[in-house]
């Protein structure tokens, strides 16, 4: 009883730990790699209670391939889910580093927030704040709670499938991208417009440098903007994460 005890432990870690390895905020390599572990080991050991009746006595006789299986499915499944989520990050990022060439500051380096890739200041200060936003708000809770309640949707052992995978990674990274094309609407009218002026402003004088002179007020613009805007974008793509995590 004690080996099979243990043996679905380390299943059960199989997917907590995939999840963890690409989660938001918890995959962050500012997250030391130790630290990320014991979080692994430590919600692993909190809700084995509730999962190890779930494995029934498969795992008693099972064969060294078939242990070799579970392992290769719990692990796909955890990073199944973990990049459904990353993939709201994804998208806001992408948007953000869009947005910031919007307003006249893509030449300005930022310090990046999960990765080790160069990002830009406005990227990284909307990513900072989505971070820290997923914490204040135990978003990181619901996350744990969905991987206990996973178990119902795909029982240990069985893969998701790679069609069923794809499909709905596809689905959620194309939901993420529209959401964050929504909340970045209102900058990409700002730059049509302000460029459109410009480029007639200029037509019209050539002699005089019009989009060197119109550099600051372009900034102060689109500072402004965002000022007016940041609230409701954090809180618009908040609500689409917390959705996600309590639906799925």
């Amino acid at each position: 009883m004690i080996p099979e005890t243990i043996l679905g432990i380390f299943m059960i870690f199989c997917r907590v730990g995939g999840c963890l390895l690409v989660t938001p905020g918890l995959s962050s390599t500012r997250v030391s790699p130790r630290i990320r572990l014991l979080i692994a080991l430590t919600v692993t050991l909190a809700v084995a209670p509730l999962l190890l009746p779930k494995f029934g006595a498969s795992l008693r006789n099972a064969a060294p391939a078939d242990t070799f299986w579970w392992i290769g499915c719990e692990t796909l499944t955890g990073l199944a889910i973990g990049f459904f989520g990353r993939s709201f990050y994804f998208a806001l990022e992408t948007m953000m580093n869009g947005l910031a060439t919007m307003i006249g500051l893509g030449g300005i380096p930022g310090n990046p927030v999960a990765d080790n890739e160069a990002a830009l200041l406005v990227g990284s200060l909307i990513m900072m704040a989505a971070t820290v936003l997923v914490f204040t708000m135990d978003l990181h809770w619901e996350l744990f709670r969905g991987l206990v309640a996973s178990y119902d949707r795909i029982p240990a052992g069985n893969p998701f499938g790679a069609q069923p995978m794809l499909t709905g990674l596809v689905d959620r990274t194309t939901a993420a991208f529209l959401m964050a094309l929504r909340l970045t609407s209102p900058f990409m009218v700002y730059s049509v417009i302000v460029n459109l002026a410009l480029g007639l402003a200029n037509k019209l004088t050539p002699q005089i440098p019009v989009f060197f002179i119109a550099t600051p007020f372009i900034l102060l613009g689109g500072f402004l903007l965002l000022m007016v805007l940041s609230s409701d974008m954090l809180g618009q793509f908040i609500l689409e994460y917390e959705h996600w995590l309590r639906r799925g």
